[in-house]
């Protein structure tokens, strides 16, 4: 049996990045995942990449983490170009108009898990248990007892559910959910374009969705998210390669030369999902298991970052007050604020997605109004930018 204070069921970047935040916490923490944690990169990009925020990054930073990514493996952007496609609404954004040294870093998923993974390990409070599935949750008054498919049981005061969009943890605690069909499939893969990136992040609005291209260490491959409608991104997908590729480039207007299909392409339907209870007695989400958003902002890794670095701050200021860390009550304040965050980011991926969906001609006037207005002035466009950054 181990008996720990925190298990926390999800070894992903969020679930990693809460046992870091915690390692001078007085706490005994089990690390649960279904799969291995530190997997080998591949030679090239990995396909799931994340823009990283410079608050994020700073965060990450101060707890050693980021010092351990391979330079090789993330890219930072010092400028983000935004438009709509066949409209005169356009907007700009560069790390020098606040004086820093990019925007963000573009990092491979996995790079950062096992950045995070190799500090989590040399830390003594916290114990490992990879490749596990759990069977059976059973949830007492101060302790709950996970049952494991290897025969094992993990005894703790608090489960933190940090096993994304699926959440088994979420639902065993029947916790209620909002979902929200995007109607919107994401494709994923790296390309590779004729003329160098700039560490330029472009998106371009199209009436059947969005497309991103993130800049990759190397000058000339780049990251896409191209969220299409559904039937839309069918087609795409079916198509070869070189015609595939065309038609990124129509959707760029030509930004980046003549593109080329780098890797394999990957798929996933895009919906919204907001658990409206977060945490009872001996449990709580964060980051996927408790919200997820449209892509189009690529803010969905920087809030469930946030969430973690916000519940280890909760837990830590509990523990030194020696008070109960894992009853609900003492951890509602953190559940009020981290709520109020995805809320708001949900309502503007809804305002974006609806704003910029489509072509009618009024709101793409709209929009290009919106857009070209924000460019041009100095005090809203600051604000953005600080935003972007996660300041």
């Amino acid at each position: 049996m181990y008996q720990a204070d925190i298990a926390i069921v999800g070894a992903g970047m969020v679930g990693l990045a809460l046992a870091r935040a915690l390692k001078d916490v007085p706490v005994s923490i089990v690390l649960i995942d279904t799969s291995p944690i530190q997997k080998p990169l591949s030679d090239d990009p990995e396909l799931r990449v994340s823009a990283i925020n410079a608050a994020n990054q700073q965060a990450l930073s101060d707890l050693g983490a980021w010092q351990a990514l391979p330079e090789a493996r993330l890219s930072p952007y010092t400028s983000m170009q935004v438009w709509d496609q066949d409209s005169f609404g356009h907007i700009a954004f560069s790390c020098e108009e606040l004086g820093a040294q990019s925007l963000g870093h573009i990092v491979e998923n996995q790079a950062l898990v096992n950045a995070l993974y190799g500090k989590v390990i040399g830390q003594s409070n916290v114990t490992t248990l990879p490749s596990v599935q759990i069977t059976k949750v059973l949830a007492g008054k101060s302790e709950t007892m996970l049952m494991l498919n290897n025969d094992e049981v993990v005894s703790c005061r608090l489960v933190v559910g940090a096993d994304g969009a699926n959440s088994a943890i979420r639902q065993h605690a029947n916790f209620p959910l909002t979902f929200r069909d995007y109607g919107h499939t994401a494709i994923v893969a790296t390309i590779r374009t004729a003329l160098p990136h700039a560490q330029v992040a472009r998106q371009v609005f199209t009436p059947s969705g969005p497309l991103a291209l993130l800049p990759l260490r190397d000058p000339h491959l780049c990251s896409i998210v191209w969220s299409q409608t559904s039937d839309t991104a069918q087609a795409l997908l079916a198509q070869q390669n070189s015609e595939f590729a065309k038609g990124l480039q129509v959707a760029m207007n030509g930004e980046v030369g003549k593109i080329e299909v780098h890797s394999a392409r990957m798929h996933f339907p895009l919906t919204m999902r907001y658990a409206r209870q977060w945490l009872s007695d001996g449990l709580v989400i964060i980051g996927d298991a408790a919200h997820t958003i449209h892509p189009l902002a690529g803010q969905g890794a920087n809030l469930g970052l946030q969430d973690a670095f916000a519940l280890a701050e909760r837990i830590g200021q509990l523990v030194n007050n020696e008070q109960p860390f894992y009853q609900a009550r003492f951890l509602r304040p953190f559940e009020r604020a981290r709520k109020a965050e995805a809320v708001k980011m949900i309502a503007a991926m809804e305002g974006f997605k609806q704003l910029f969906g489509g072509d009618n001609p009024v709101k793409k006037l709209i929009r290009g109004v919106g857009m070209s207005t924000a460019n041009a002035l100095p005090g809203l466009k600051q604000k953005f930018i600080t935003q972007a950054m996660g300041w």
